[in-house]
């Protein structure tokens, strides 16, 4: 699909990323939605990117916040093309504590909510939105972009809920894309490594070092831009359909 005059929707498009996929449409001639619950971050994004980019606040959970988000896209721009689902928390937290205490089911529960629920919340959403499209030469109306991990594979220890969130994510790719084929809608997955977002960027020089000497080549973060690149390639390559990539430099986590 041409990026130039379609229109995104991508959640935790206020950073990181998310911010990455936003400025690679922007600069690409396309139009897009910044989905995400970081107003000041968000606005200010938008601000600064012109009238290709509106922002949208967006509580992926919450159906009622996506479905206005869906429907500011629609009034601003007109259709949607393409959604990427960025937003997502990965707090890490042990099954049982130091103290044989078990882990809340609610903060198993809210991180399941967040990266998994929230992901198909607006997956869905959007594909009704996209199968208004007229199709292109190959028949295409709309394209799907979630973000798994590379945990999703290598969980290490204390990421036993961020793991199974992301696991779903890469588990419901394939079955989406089968289901979304006859509606010229392809589903596709990336799994990051270890990026340098914002998140990253906050940690004491030395503990990102050690980082980057975890990554067997190239020996360095990953660079959000790295990502939004792989992106473009899903979006404009038609024959990228049904698959999770990983994004990794070759690294394989320990376990912990």
């Amino acid at each position: 699909m041409d990026i130039r005059n379609c229109v995104s929707v991508i959640t935790g498009g206020a950073s990181g990323l998310g911010e990455a996929m936003v400025r690679e449409m922007v600069e690409n001639g396309g139009k897009v939605a910044i989905l995400d619950f970081d107003t000041e971050k968000g606005e200010k994004l938008s601000k600064k990117l012109g009238d290709a980019v509106i922002f949208c606040m967006t509580d992926v959970v919450a159906e009622t916040s996506v479905q206005k988000a869906i429907d500011d896209t629609i009034k601003a721009f007109g259709a949607i093309h393409i959604a990427v689902n960025c937003a997502g928390v990965g707090t890490p937290r042990k099954v049982i504590d130091k103290k044989g205490n078990p882990m809340p089911i609610d903060f198993f529960t809210e991180l399941i909510q967040i990266n998994l629920v929230g992901t198909m919340n607006v997956i869905r959403l959007s594909a009704v939105q996209m199968l208004k499209n007229t199709p292109n030469r190959d028949g295409e109306k709309g394209i799907v972009i979630n973000v798994a991990s590379v945990a999703a594979f290598e969980g290490q220890i204390g990421q036993a809920a961020y793991s199974a969130s992301k696991a779903g994510v890469v588990g419901m790719t394939l079955p989406l894309a089968r289901e979304f084929a006859d509606h010229g809608i392809r589903c596709n997955t990336i799994a990051p490594g270890i990026f340098k977002t914002p998140m990253i960027a906050d940690l004491p020089e030395k503990a990102q070092e050690a980082l980057s000497e975890m990554m067997p080549f190239p020996k360095r973060l990953g660079k959000p831009s790295e990502f939004a690149m792989l992106a473009r390639q899903i979006i404009e390559n038609p024959m990228i359909n049904g698959e999770t990539i990983r994004l990794d430099a070759a690294l394989r986590m320990s376990a912990k």
